[in-house]
């Protein structure tokens, strides 16, 4: 960087302006401005390609998504949950919208603190205005951690909690219903508890 002094209201330097009287400007010489535009532009090239490989990733398969649709697939008749002494619990949405929807949960699963991908100690549904329960995710809960299933970490709930339950932690993976916050987040902004409280009004 050069200091230039100006006097009046011309300037020495194109795109550099000066005020009436003696004034400071800080010019760069053209060379360094050539580098500095040639920078932004290349930054600016890059960017659509760094967000469509991102894009390209994200949109990628999942493979545990995959393996716990296939795991799962029978959970899609609600019966099959209760038969496997799955029992529900309230709908549950968020605070800042979306929801997890309907747990149905099975106590013994999670008491014995095993994780099996095919033996999900939740399953979710959403309801429906006709009472239909439509399969929309799965949850891994133990209470012994850190805990992860093919690589990915749970959650950690401390206690006291919204459940009753004591400290655990937990998995869930929305393999039915899309989520734009991650398949493996807790809330869904796709995901509605809006016929239960239909219903209840």
């Amino acid at each position: 960087m050069l200091n230039i002094q100006t006097t009046g209201n011309k300037s020495p330097f194109p795109g550099v302006s000066a005020k009436a009287g003696i004034s400071t400007s800080r010019y760069t010489p053209w060379p360094a401005r050539v580098l500095a535009a040639g920078t932004v532009l290349l930054s600016l090239a890059a960017a659509p390609a760094l967000a469509h490989g991102e894009a390209a990733m994200n949109a990628g398969p999942n493979p545990l998504v995959d393996s716990v649709q296939q795991a799962n697939a029978r959970f899609a008749d609600v019966a099959v949950a209760v038969s496997e002494g799955y029992a529900p619990i309230p709908c549950v949405s968020g605070v800042e919208g979306g929801a997890m929807g309907i747990h149905y949960v099975n106590a013994k699963l999670i008491e014995d603190e095993a994780i099996d991908i095919a033996h999900p100690e939740a399953v979710m549904y959403e309801p429906g205005p006709d009472g239909k329960r439509t399969l929309i995710a799965v949850e891994y809960i133990t209470t012994k951690g850190p805990a992860e299933l093919d690589g990915h970490l749970f959650s950690f709930t401390n206690a006291p909690n919204r459940y009753g339950l004591p400290a655990f932690y937990e998995l869930h993976v929305w393999a039915w219903r899309p989520n734009p916050t991650g398949a493996f987040a807790d809330m869904n902004p796709n995901a509605s508890c809006d016929a239960v409280a239909a219903k209840a009004n």
